[in-house]
């Protein structure tokens, strides 16, 4: 039987690798990037090609392929890939229908179609996805495969407009907290298991009890095999599209949705266009990120709607690959145009930033519902500099708590938790090679209607936050402006309209600078100001009259300490 088995999958593809070679050999370019996107930025941004391919196609279908959602169609989406890889290349086709499948692996030079119409529905099955071993230092871990993947690839892509749907309804754990009553009970009757205290849904017992089955082994300090991963069934969850140290990358036009994790997360990958998608994932969907670029560079995002249960688009800044300069991990990115609906942020960097990033820019994108607006997070250990960040045509509404954060403390919360921080508490500790530094950050022509916070700016006491630059910021929030071991911000012909208390608390921080700007009444008061380490505050042309009380100083701030102009 397994002979035969093996005939038929040698000859399905030779046949294949016969049909491809013998195809036409001419070349598929998709649009270039229209220049609006690369062009007049405050850095400078290497072209970057769009990926093109050879004038050959290979329909799953014509292969035996069957797209009636039961039959698995694993093995010949993946020969098909192979086959077109090897005769050099060219377009793999999914036509329209319902194509089960379990893990594709791309290949370079190979461009994955989904013509309108296409589902591909990857297995409910977490068999379907064995665990694999990789390496990391001396440290051997499993993980599972990836739904879609691709390794040290290059000149590849995704398009269409078909849909992949990730069955991650079958991996994730929920909160009853995050779920209407009669979707906690669609979980009840589903199966799985429900935690102790009633407030957690699990899909199986192994599942729940993984975590903690994994804190003990590592406190025994025990080596686990493919086995003991194997024993926590659906606790480690695979991705939706993986690529890890690729270059020359497209993805345009199709639907991602339903991930049992991260939906899109480029790893190591360089020359990355990613347009004309839309990502989506249940609001309670766990870690269900929309797009995360970690450690890549020359990166153009575009023209993308997002709704998931994690951050929208967030930069990873981790750590370089083997074969890329050394330099910043994040470096020449371009995001414009893009609306994010629910997300705990719209766009964010961290809380990973060990590696770095600057030359960032973000254009003309709406953030609608989202937990956090722009929301830049790290903490002591996870720190390197985030630099020459550019921010600029943001419009925002019903923002959840923070319209503009950033935070040195991130704890790993959810928005909500990480918002009740105590600002004034302010504890200095070492410097070391991993403290953040968040610096030379310019916001302008910010529009947010509805925030808990305006803005928080959280430095830490041993490295300031450094020249945060915000101009023509308009916020209607329930609370002002925080601003805490920061040195050198600028606010310029802002309108920041709180519900109630000061529009501006300044805590431990120095060279502040308000210019201008419209600060409407009625306002309990303008300025608040804590700490021995407050200096150098600066009014500049800002009428006081509007506030019952002009400015605040707490004990031990410097009687000289704000200055009006």
């Amino acid at each position: 039987m397994n002979t035969i088995m093996f005939a038929g999958n040698y000859f399905r593809a030779l046949a294949l690798l016969v049909l491809c070679a013998t195809q036409s050999a001419g070349v598929l370019v998709a649009q270039p990037i229209p220049a609006v996107y690369t062009s007049g930025l405050p850095f400078p941004m290497p072209e970057i090609q769009v990926p093109s391919f050879p004038d050959r196609m290979v329909n799953i279908k014509d292969q035996g392929a069957v797209g009636d959602g039961l039959t698995m169609n694993t093995e010949i989406i993946n020969s098909a890939i192979q086959a077109c890889a090897k005769a050099g290349g060219g377009t793999v086709l999914i036509p329209p229908g319902t194509w089960l499948t379990g893990p594709i692996r791309l290949e370079s030079n190979i461009n994955l179609h989904l013509e309108k119409g296409a589902l591909v529905q990857f297995s409910m099955n977490f068999k379907d996805y064995p665990f694999i071993e990789s390496s990391e230092g001396k440290q051997i871990r499993f993980r599972r495969a990836q739904l879609i993947s691709a390794y040290q690839a290059r000149n590849i892509a995704i398009t269409g407009d078909g849909i992949f749907d990730g069955a991650g309804e079958v991996w994730r754990y929920v909160l009853k907290e995050d779920l209407t009553e009669h979707q906690w009970k669609a979980f009840l009757a589903s199966g799985g298991v429900v935690s102790s205290n009633g407030e957690e849904w699990w899909p199986s017992k192994e599942a729940m009890g993984a975590e903690k089955y994994f804190q003990e082994s590592a406190e025994k300090k025990k080596v686990l095999t493919k086995e003991d991963y194997e024993s926590t069934k659906e606790n480690v969850r695979p991705n939706l599209v993986s690529f890890v140290q690729c270059s020359g990358v497209l993805l345009d036009g199709p639907t991602f949705e339903n991930s049992p994790r991260y939906n899109i997360i480029p790893q190591q990958c360089e020359n990355l266009i990613i347009r004309n998608i839309k990502v989506l994932a249940p609001a309670y969907g766990k870690n269900t990120d929309a797009i995360d670029p970690a450690a890549c560079r020359n990166v153009v995002i575009y023209n993308c709607t997002i709704d998931v249960g994690d951050d929208g688009i967030c930069l990873k800044p981790g750590t370089v690959a083997a074969g890329q300069k050394t330099g910043q991990a994040c470096e020449n990115i371009v995001v414009a145009d893009c609306v994010v609906y629910h997300a705990h942020g719209g766009f964010v960097i961290g809380s990973e930033s060990y590696g770095g990033a600057r030359n960032v820019s973000v254009r003309n994108c709406d953030f609608i519902g989202t937990d956090v607006g722009l929301r830049f997070k790290s903490a002591r250990g996870r720190g390197g500099v985030i630099e020459k960040i550019f921010i600029e045509g943001i419009r925002m509404r019903e923002i959840a708590t923070d319209a503009i954060l950033f935070d040195m403390y991130y704890s790993g919360g959810a928005p909500d938790v990480e918002a009740r921080k105590d600002l004034t508490i302010r504890k200095a500790e070492p410097l070391t090679e991993r403290t953040p530094q968040f610096k030379d950050f310019f916001v302008r022509n910010v529009v947010c209607e509805g925030a808990d916070r305006a803005v928080v700016i959280n430095g830490l006491p041993e490295l300031s936050i450094k020249n945060m630059n915000l101009d023509s910021v308009s916020i209607t929030s329930k609370r002002g402006v925080y601003i805490a071991d920061a040195d050198g911000v600028h606010m310029n012909g802002c309108r920041i309209v709180p519900q109630s208390g000061s529009v501006f608390n300044v805590i431990q921080s120095r060279d502040v600078t308000i210019k201008g700007g419209l600060y409407p009444a009625p306002v309990d008061l303008f300025l608040k100001v804590f700490g021995e380490k407050s200096e150098n505050i600066r009014l500049i042309g800002v009428d006081l009259k509007q506030a019952k009380k002009g400015i605040e100083l707490e004990k031990n701030v410097r009687a000289d300490a704000v200055k009006q102009e």
